[in-house]
């Protein structure tokens, strides 16, 4: 039995928001990773140091826990075909 159009098109939809939202996660992490490294470079304080590795430490949480829930979604969406 095949979808409605209406319901094929949301499940299509669903799709491509997830992957913006992928993007977002890749973006997300990039800049905390970029300006994390910043801060080390062109700081001699330790409070920004610390700060800098704190944003390089979040920058490598964030981009595997987007790449997990992209995962997750595709796999509910490929479910539901």
């Amino acid at each position: 039995m095949t979808m409605p159009i209406t319901d094929a098109l949301a499940v299509e939809r669903t799709r491509l928001a997830n992957e913006r939202t992928l993007l977002a996660y890749i973006r997300t992490a990039l800049s905390l990773l970029g300006v994390g490294a910043g801060l080390l470079q062109f700081t001699d304080t330790r409070p920004l140091a610390i700060a800098g590795w704190l944003l390089l430490l979040s920058g490598a949480v964030v981009l595997p826990v987007g790449a997990w829930r992209y995962m997750q979604v595709r796999r509910s969406l490929a479910a539901i075909r």
